[in-house]
């Protein structure tokens, strides 16, 4: 028999949302503070770890088999885990395709990679799906949405690159997507007047940690001449739905985007 982790702690709420997907809860003993799928994990787990900072010493005392972390943004608990003999994985989800590589992974760490496989399969057809309805919207209206997506509005941060792929899959244009490919926030930071200039039929705004306020985005300096601001196209998409790289963005951030681009 394979000997797979038993004891896993997931400081990221991706990873516990595809081991509960899976049927594999049980073999979590600690989560990140910040999880919000599904909303039982908060109940059933304890919290060991915020998503940068915490206590190395409540994540060792879970006596974990397996670690799940996420990017370079948890590069430092990954060393100090590692320092300290646990098994860390760390996953670095940037794109649609990531995600559903890290379910088919986190399915193989597990034992549960048939499940995993069946689980993309229905994420993938939601994507063929709404591939489909966006070709006909297009074929029947001969026009793609400009979308400007806003993860932060200070300063402005636009999107990052899997809500970008999402935008295109919907049937829409991001505005800046060039930019989206960049993994760091830095280095999407475009200037009020390059939105401007950029003439966005729609705004999404997605501000992590707070609300989208459109009634703020519209008395911002010469955006009311804006398409999306003139024409009241200002809507917001939660950032615990479609700024988590895990299978809510695909599940629920799809459907949001194409009601939202239903001309």
């Amino acid at each position: 028999m394979p000997r797979l982790p038993q004891r896993i702690v997931c400081l990221t709420t991706e990873t516990v949302e595809v081991l509960y997907a899976l049927g594999e809860q049980d073999r979590i003993v600690g989560i990140s503070g910040y999880t919000v799928r599904p909303p039982e994990a908060r109940k059933e787990k304890p919290k060991v770890f915020a998503f940068t900072s915490g206590d190395i010493e409540k994540i060792l005392a879970t006596r974990p088999d397996l670690v799940l972390t996420f990017s370079d943004l948890q590069s430092e608990i990954s060393r100090d885990l590692i320092k300290a003999g646990v098994p860390v994985y760390a996953l670095n989800m940037r794109s649609v395709d990531d995600i559903l590589a890290m379910i088919e992974t986190v399915g193989r760490l597990v034992g549960a990679e048939a499940k995993a496989l069946a689980m993309v399969a229905e994420l993938e057809a939601e994507i063929d799906k709404t591939r489909r309805i966006a070709a006909e919207r297009f074929a029947r209206t001969g026009r793609r949405p400009r979308v400007y997506f806003e993860e932060w509005d200070e300063p402005l941060i636009s999107g990052i690159r899997w809500a970008s792929e999402l935008i295109e899959i919907a049937g829409g244009e991001d505005v800046f997507a060039e930019q989206a490919h960049s993994p760091l926030a830095k280095d999407r930071r475009p200037t009020a007047e390059q939105v401007i200039a950029m003439a966005p039929d729609i705004i999404i705004g997605s501000w992590c940690g707070k609300h989208f306020r459109p009634e703020r985005v519209a008395a911002r300096p010469g955006w009311e001449n804006i398409p999306a601001v003139r024409d009241g196209r200002m809507h917001e998409i939660k950032s615990a739905v479609i700024l988590t790289p895990g299978p809510v963005a695909i599940s629920e951030g799809l459907p949001a985007l194409l009601d939202i681009f239903d001309l």
